[in-house]
């Protein structure tokens, strides 16, 4: 079978991807021995100089304070199994969430062991950041985690690492709206990509020009709606990306809120982990249908 005949469970057309980011705590602090403060926050500014950012980092705390509640009881009302993509210190400092994670039907995924940027690091300083995540999240979640997300940028020897390091998939991607198979630089094997999504993802409240939380809500409804009705003939995918800080905000968390009702209402919408679609998406297509680079295999 190939990813054109591949179908999901139960005949449905779309699979959907709720993915919980849980940085907070995990972010760059003088505290914590960097350099310089977190430089994203609602406003988008940092001081120039090293020293403690105090505001922002109240406004990560507000993210497991008071945002996680929110965003938690949503998942429990409407019965959503998430792909919670954790920084492992993040989940460290808030057991809370791992406990969470760990008593129910969602899965850990890897946002490396801090919230930080990896691509400045040479093979082994990635290879350790990559293995103490691991070794974190599963003494946290008892979860190994099977997926990996990076802050933006990776290296050249990332998915390679992961495959190494016994990762299943890779999200540091936004070229598609359904997995496939991709080359590996350096290896003679494929990695799964499940890509992710920029547009569709709550930071968008952040970004210039923002979205209100009714715009965010229309775009993510009109997402899926064209989704689900390209699945009717082909495999397509959602992801829905969530930050605690930023969702769970009083005046956003009914536009998501209003989303998951929306889409619970929607015929062949199947809600699923990462984990549970990349498990049927190899069940029926072979690794050997690996996807070619638009820029050829030199640029691997």
């Amino acid at each position: 079978m190939n990813d054109q005949s591949a179908r999901w469970p139960n005949g449905a057309g779309l699979a959907l991807s709720i993915v919980v980011n849980v940085e907070e705590g995990s972010e760059s602090t003088l505290l914590d021995g960097d350099s310089a403060p977190e430089s994203v926050d609602e406003l988008g500014v940092a001081p120039r100089k090293p020293m403690r950012a105090h505001a922002n980092e109240s406004n990560y705390e507000y993210g497991i304070r008071e945002g996680w509640p929110r965003v938690r009881g949503l998942l429990e009302r409407y019965d959503v199994p998430t792909t919670f993509c954790a920084a492992a210190l993040a989940l460290e400092r808030a057991p809370q969430i791992a406990a969470f994670i760990r008593d129910g039907k969602h899965e850990a995924c890897s946002h490396g062991y801090r919230w930080l940027h990896q691509f400045r690091m040479d093979e082994e300083e990635e290879r350790a950041f990559i293995r103490a995540a691991s070794a974190s999240i599963q003494d946290t979640t008892g979860q190994r985690p099977r997926g990996w997300l990076s802050r933006y940028l990776h290296t050249e020897n990332t998915r390679r690492l992961l495959q190494e390091e016994g990762f299943d998939y890779h999200m540091d991607d936004y070229s598609a709206d359904a997995p496939f198979w991709a080359p590996v630089a350096g290896s003679d094997r494929p990695m799964l990509v499940l890509p992710y999504a920029i547009d569709s993802n709550d930071m968008k409240f952040w970004t210039a020009p923002s979205l209100t939380p009714d715009a965010w809500l229309d775009y993510a409804c009109s997402t899926l709606d064209v989704l689900r009705e390209e699945g009717q003939d082909r495999l397509r995918m959602m992801s829905l990306g969530l930050h605690l800080r930023i969702i769970g905000r009083p005046g956003r968390i009914r536009a998501l809120e209003k989303f998951l009702a929306y889409a619970r209402t929607q015929q062949g919408v199947w809600f699923a982990t990462r984990a549970q679609i990349a498990d049927a998406f190899k069940a029926q297509v072979p690794a050997s249908q690996v996807r070619a680079p638009l820029r050829g295999w030199e640029a691997l």
